[in-house]
């Protein structure tokens, strides 16, 4: 790029090429300079106190819409198995898929799948906080509406066709979102405890229409130059078409970044200021996807260095805590109840439960309940094939249960790309389930069998520890 930029006479579009190879050998010297181990770099500054790590579903599957409690928790314990695994200790928190919640009570599985229709009836759910609190997780983040009454919320992104925050967050009792709460689980066990998403800074960061992302000084992400694919152009303005792009200016974006760092702390400060003095100093908790800082926006981890050095300045208005820190000096002791939600556009589920969507639940609630008798008839504990066809059943559950393939339908963002990826997953747990009946019944796969198993687990082989005990009816940790 920079040879090419250079014989054309664009000087500036060459310095820029000089700046993305200087960018990616100081990356890959930090790289080699760890090892190419970055868990190992985030368990250390857990270890030394800067950090608490938390953990997330196994798959990002979306809990309201589990169709069995078994699958729940397994996406729980499977979680906080692989995070001991990785980071040797408990995770005491949990970013729910979604921040989507149900409480216990009586469900009906909004579509039905194969098989014998009593299947599919309505039945006593446990709540999420009880498949969390079974795997001593101590906290989680639910969107603030669920706690102030409010159904209408501010999304993050909006269904396909349509723009904008679903709906602005509007008056109302605003002192329970800048509290942590206690929730008690379904068998009024020791409670958790939750902490509400701010909507303000959540909109304020996350949205490429509305928020930081979307300042003209910052660089576009989809506009890239062929071949390579580097991006030279900055997002210019709302609405801009990519032939309209201007060039990427550094030093501007650096300076916006800056000033956003210090407006978002007077955001922060100004809406803590606005709650009511209840003798315990409220708490503005604002949890983002990791993957929108450097990736969906280049500058966001420029910002969230500023915004920690903002906040770590002797005269900062407001200071930062980690929620475990916060819980350690000012445990909650109100209990509050919860309806089912989540962060999605309206408050509910529909994002991932609509008319485009329906299919994929038929699909995965008929996946559940046969997995769930194939664990719980036992039959796979040989400690060989059988185990080992079994446990690939269950990765490719675990992948047809994310929510990114509902998301990705519902807001038209990959559409094609999500509906494939689910019909694979789909495909290969049907075909997987029917080698292990012939398997059951003869103890022999065949050939083809045995090569598909190998193909299977070397394209699928997440979670090397999966443990299909986690699917026996009624088990929990």
């Amino acid at each position: 790029d920079e040879a090419f930029f250079a014989q054309a006479g664009e000087h500036h579009f060459a310095s820029l090429a000089r700046r993305w190879q200087q960018n990616y050998r100081e990356l890959l010297r930090e790289f080699e300079a760890i090892g190419g181990n970055i868990v190992r770099e985030f368990r250390q500054f857990e270890q030394d106190g800067l950090i608490d790590l938390l953990t997330c579903s196994a798959t990002h599957g979306y809990n309201p819409l589990l169709g069995t409690d078994e699958s729940v928790r397994a996406q729980t314990r499977l979680a906080v198995a692989t995070h001991r695994r990785h980071f040797g200790s408990l995770p005491k928190g949990m970013w729910l898929p979604e921040c989507g919640y149900r409480p216990a009570g009586y469900w009906q599985p909004p579509v039905a799948g194969e098989g014998d229709p009593a299947r599919y009836s309505s039945f006593y759910r446990i709540g999420v906080e009880q498949a969390l609190a079974e795997s001593a997780v101590k906290f989680f983040f639910v969107d603030a509406h669920l706690v102030s009454g409010r159904m209408g919320t501010a999304a993050p992104y909006s269904f396909a066709g349509h723009s904008g925050p679903a709906s602005e967050y509007g008056a109302g009792d605003d002192r329970a979102a800048y509290h942590a709460h206690r929730l008690g689980d379904s068998t009024g066990n020791a409670a958790l405890v939750i902490f509400p998403r701010d909507p303000r800074t959540g909109l304020q960061v996350w949205s490429g229409e509305h928020g930081y992302p979307a300042d003209g000084a910052y660089l576009d992400f989809h506009k890239k130059r062929w071949p390579g694919g580097h991006r030279y152009w900055k997002v210019t303005g709302a609405g801009a078409d990519l032939a309209d792009k201007l060039a990427y200016d550094l030093h501007h974006a650096a300076e916006r970044v800056r000033e956003h760092a210090r407006h978002f702390v007077s955001v922060v400060r100004a809406t803590l200021e606005s709650t009511e003095d209840t003798g315990v100093p409220p708490l503005l908790t604002a949890p983002f996807d990791a993957e929108l800082f450097g990736h969906w926006w280049f500058e966001g981890a420029a910002f969230l260095e500023h915004v920690a050095r903002e906040l770590a300045s002797p005269d900062a208005p407001v200071s930062s805590v980690t929620c475990v820190d916060y819980l350690h000096r000012f445990p909650p002791s109100d209990s509050v109840k919860m309806p089912e939600g989540s962060w999605g556009a309206g408050g509910d589920n529909r994002v991932w439960l609509n008319a485009d969507t329906e299919w994929t639940y038929r699909s995965i609630y008929t996946a559940e309940h046969q997995l769930r008798d194939v664990c719980t008839a036992g039959n796979w504990r040989d400690g060989g094939t059988g185990e080992r066809l079994v446990k690939q059943i269950c990765r490719e559950l675990l992948l047809l249960e994310s929510s990114d393939w509902q998301f990705l339908i519902t807001t038209g963002a990959a559409r094609d790309y999500a509906e494939r990826r689910f019909h694979e997953h789909d495909e290969s747990f049907k075909r997987l389930l029917s080698m292990w009946r012939c398997y059951e019944a003869d103890k022999h796969l065949t050939e083809e069998q045995a090569a598909y198993l190998t193909i299977a687990e070397s394209m699928d082989g997440l979670f090397p520890d999966v443990n299909p005990e986690f699917w026996v009816r009624g088990a929990h940790a």
